[in-house]
């Protein structure tokens, strides 16, 4: 995603090479980092907000500003941090001026049918138990149950694996 992004953010982005999953093999954590590197640096290159972004995981019909296709990264660095750290029992506190941003990105994820279909990275949205707080109701708007353990035999939208 990172090499993606940041083709996007250069106008390569149709060019799905940029998109490819790459194997973690050796060396991984390096190369991880370099590549988030090269996604600051070609975000912050980006000169106008409203710069179309070609993103072909999302959609070859359209391109999103710029704005929007930062935001679309950072909703996937919030929520699949989450997953990480829960999945290997760790704490996952991110601060809050990052969850305010990301709260409305989250709500403003499209649902409907397409939540439900094979491949969705967002099962359909779930309703975050009162008086919870933005990072609980960030996952909750993605189809995430904030009360999922790695102990818990369900997956972390709370449905049992088939």
């Amino acid at each position: 995603q990172h090499h993606g992004f940041a083709a996007a953010a250069r106008g390569e982005g149709q060019d799905p090479a940029h998109w490819e999953v790459r194997p973690a093999g050796e060396g991984a954590p390096a190369r991880y980092g370099e590549a988030a590197a090269r996604v600051v640096a070609a975000f912050a290159a980006v000169d106008t907000p409203d710069r179309a972004f070609a993103l072909p995981e999302f959609t070859r019909a359209r391109t999103f500003p710029a704005d929007r296709a930062v935001g679309f990264h950072l909703i996937d660095y919030v929520v699949h941090s989450w997953d990480v750290a829960r999945s290997l029992g760790l704490p996952y506190a991110p601060g809050p001026e990052l969850l305010a941003v990301a709260l409305p990105i989250a709500h403003a994820v499209p649902t409907g049918d397409a939540r439900i279909a094979p491949g969705s990275p967002f099962r359909p949205e779930l309703v975050p138990a009162a008086g919870t707080g933005p990072l609980d109701r960030i996952l909750a708007a993605l189809g995430r149950s904030a009360d999922w353990r790695p102990s818990d035999r369900r997956s972390v939208d709370g449905r049992r694996p088939c």
